[in-house]
């Protein structure tokens, strides 16, 4: 139970003491908005690397050599924890924002810093407004920012994670209509640290594997009509080579 009270009163204590840091960035934004993106980021990933610290948290790497360094890139990932944000923001190597539920929006301080980091706010429900958010999404990756999504919609709580959810086919539409490059990536170990025994925190390692880039127009034409699913059977075949690599 300590874990999880540390790491509550970590967000908590950040939360609050970071508002005039908030102010400082917004400021900095005028003359330098590339800058204070990037201080933005680097100061979310050090909460992040802290939290994780605090719950016992390790994780490894595979697969950067697959991230084009000059471009922007759609990450898409298997969801099966809220570390999985965690652990996905520690390893990127440039500016990313993720697609988060628009309820986020409703949580003071904590929109602020995601909307800093380029996070977008997916409203499910109303399409017009999930339009939006999808446009945006173009838009940052054409200006160089990552967007990283999970197409399953929801944590995926299947007892073999290489079962995953149905992907759902517009959540690649960002790659579609910017031309940029899909990273599929596979987390594994997320659940252990929360979600398999809640409300307690407990130590867990976490692999994260970048798979190599997939360029949707490059597809044989079958594939090009249901993307979503052909990605998923990717990344399902990743967690499959990881779960093997792991007995």
């Amino acid at each position: 139970m300590i874990r999880i009270i540390m790491v509550a009163l970590t967000v908590v204590l950040f939360l609050i003491f970071s508002v005039p840091l908030l102010g400082i960035l917004g400021m900095r934004d005028k003359k330098d908005p590339e800058g204070a993106q990037f201080k933005s980021l680097h100061i979310v990933q050090g909460v992040f690397r802290f939290i994780l610290k605090l719950a016992g948290v390790t994780y490894e790497v595979q697969g950067l050599e697959n991230i084009p360094m000059d471009r922007a890139v759609l990450y898409v990932g298997n969801h099966r924890s809220y570390f999985d944000i965690l652990v996905g923001y520690v390893t990127v190597p440039g500016l990313t924002g993720f697609v988060a539920k628009k309820e986020m929006l409703k949580i003071p301080l904590l929109r602020d810093w995601m909307h800093r980091v380029n996070c977008l706010f997916l409203d499910r429900v109303n399409i017009k407004e999930g339009l939006k958010a999808i446009l945006e999404g173009i838009e940052k990756v054409k200006s160089g920012i990552s967007i990283w999504i999970f197409p399953e919609g929801t944590r995926n709580e299947n007892e073999d994670m290489t079962e995953l959810l149905p992907f759902h086919e517009g959540s690649l539409k960002i790659a579609q209509k910017s031309g940029c490059p899909v990273i599929p990536v596979a987390i594994t170990g997320t659940s252990r640290i929360f979600e398999d025994h809640l409300p307690f925190i407990k130590p867990s390692h976490v692999v994260i594997r970048y798979g190599e880039p997939i360029d949707l127009k490059e597809l044989p034409q079958e594939a090009k009509k249901f993307p979503g699913a052909y990605t998923r059977d990717v990344i399902s075949g990743m967690l499959k080579d990881m779960a093997e690599g792991q007995e």
